[in-house]
């Protein structure tokens, strides 16, 4: 039997003497003598009266207290970062589906459209390590508050170049898009450091899988509407929208999300609960009044040595270098495919908004069903590479199927073989989970940062390396070829390069901080 501590020691041991009582079937006083059965009657309602009366030496309660139900307050969190997720996802994608009534409006080429979508990684890329080290210095929820404003402003901004010449629109755009990224680089590590700091984990599989789903889900729900948006008003209004949606989202974060220490809503048996099961509750703490937690924090060791240790560590760089091929999915899903509906499919720009939406279902129903299937396996005993390594192999292995959409015509087998793809590719994404589990923690942000930002140089190439193929080839056949060949390089990269997956724990990152 468990015991939880209850609020001071005298309910404590009333609870085991309790116990004792019960597995030996007679009451017992406190020194384990047998007692008397109590009066009945009048009798009994003197006692009754004489323990409840003020100034009584010792009052002993006849009904065991309950324990303390636990919050679930962890999930709300979740919550917010699938909605902040989602949006974050849609303002990236807005420009693929304003891409095409773009390129007649600019008379943009598809090389130069691969060079537009690809502005933003760029920045992104660029802006990771500084990002991470700003979420380690100031904490998530600021950090991660002003980056949400920011985008959300360029975004908005995108909507008004309509109105430049051909030239200076396209300049313009490519300009807004790479400060967008600059603004974006610190909300995937502050969603590492959120479900680091919040699931314990044996939950934070499922966690990372669902904030990473919200890709597709951004898919599903946003591609429909700004399809419908482009053409119902014009491709302007897109971002204008979206841009919008954001600044009233950073307000709903500022009120809901805070570290766990701090939430006010959260209660001892959850922070117990998360602690026990291997959460870092201190990584966020921040006294309410603004002063520094008293709280012992990580050791701070130098970026630069920090970054030289993980990237000579041989696991962390099979996982960087997974999370750029998985990421290559990523980016063609974002910027090439619903012009490959419209230009290679011949898909009217309302159709490819909602035939789009359907291959994001599935995707978002793998996202979810990858980390679930991560988690049942850790609880039922396998180790974490066994737990992570499986959903990862076989998703990858299954999206490698959109290579036989360049021998079917069927719009239906297209769409079917495209919700398969995207299907694995969900249930595949779990690098997330992975850097939860990997990353040291006296680097967790610029850990977290550096995987993202090797992630993300997919997005630089993979868009421009397509356009040079559709425009080299006059069709999509080898972008797709191209595109599922980073899937198997993915597979490859976990099967004979991570090796076993645990954290890190940084040696020589720590000489140097004492020399």
């Amino acid at each position: 039997m468990t015991y939880h501590y209850a609020a001071n020691k005298e309910t404590r041991v009333e609870h085991i003497d309790q116990a004792r009582r019960s597995s030996s079937g007679a009451p017992s006083t406190a020194s384990g003598q047998p007692a008397s059965r109590p009066p009945a009657g009048p009798a009994a309602a003197a006692v009754a009266t004489a323990t409840s009366a003020p100034g009584a030496a010792h009052q002993t309660s006849t009904t065991p207290q309950r324990d303390e139900r636990r919050t679930r307050v962890r999930w709300m969190i979740l919550f917010i970062l699938f909605v902040v997720t989602t949006i974050n996802y849609a303002d990236r994608a807005s420009l693929s589906i304003a891409g095409n009534a773009m390129q007649k409006a600019l008379g943009m080429s598809p090389v130069a459209m691969g060079y537009v979508f690809s502005a933003f990684a760029w920045a992104y890329v660029i802006a990771q390590l500084p990002g991470g080290r700003l979420l380690d210095r100031f904490g998530t929820k600021r950090v991660y508050a002003v980056s949400l404003a920011a985008w959300s402003l360029f975004t908005l901004a995108q909507g008004l170049v309509a109105g430049l010449t051909a030239a200076v629109a396209v300049a313009s755009l490519f300009a807004l898009r790479f400060v967008m990224g600059f603004a974006e680089a610190p909300a995937f590590p502050g969603n590492s450091r959120m479900t680091s700091t919040w699931f314990p984990r044996a939950e934070r599989g499922t966690a990372a899988a669902i904030f990473n789903a919200s890709q597709y889900f951004a898919a599903v729900l946003f591609t429909p509407i700004m399809g419908w948006i482009v053409h119902t008003f014009g491709w302007p209004y897109v971002f204008v929208f979206m841009g919008v949606l954001g600044i009233l989202m950073t307000g709903v974060w500022l009120k809901t999300v805070y570290a766990p220490k701090d939430h006010p809503r959260v209660n001892q048996a959850e922070l117990q609960y998360i602690e026990a099961g291997g959460a870092l509750v201190d990584l966020e703490t921040r006294e309410t009044d603004g002063a520094a937690s008293q709280t012992p924090q990580p050791v701070k060791v130098p970026m630069g040595a920090s970054i030289r240790e993980m990237l000579s560590n041989r696991m962390l760089l099979g996982i960087f270098i997974a999370q750029y091929c998985i990421n290559a999915l990523t980016y063609f899903f974002l910027t090439w495919f619903p012009i490959y509906l419209v230009q290679e499919r011949h898909m009217s720009i309302l159709k490819a908004g909602f035939i789009a939406s359907i291959p994001a279902v599935c995707g978002f129903l793998g996202g979810v069903l990858g980390g679930v299937i991560s988690d049942a396996l850790l609880k039922r005993g396998f180790s974490a590479s066994v737990a992570r390594k499986t959903p990862i192999v076989f998703g990858m292995l299954l999206s490698t199927c959109m290579i036989a959409c360049n021998y079917v015509d069927s719009e239906f087998l297209i769409v079917a073989i495209m919700a398969t793809a995207f299907f694995g590719k969900g249930i595949g994404a779990l690098g997330w989970a992975v850097v939860s589990d990997t990353a040291p923690v006296e680097a967790g942000g610029v850990c977290a940062s550096l995987f993202n930002a090797c992630g993300n140089v997919a997005g630089i190439t993979t868009p421009i390396i397509i356009g040079y193929l559709v425009q080299g080839s006059g069709s999509f056949n080898s972008a797709l070829v191209f595109v599922g060949a980073n899937a198997v390089v993915a597979t490859l990269c976990y099967l004979f390069v991570v090796g076993d997956i645990k954290r890190m724990v940084l040696t020589r990152s720590l000489v140097a901080r004492g020399a």
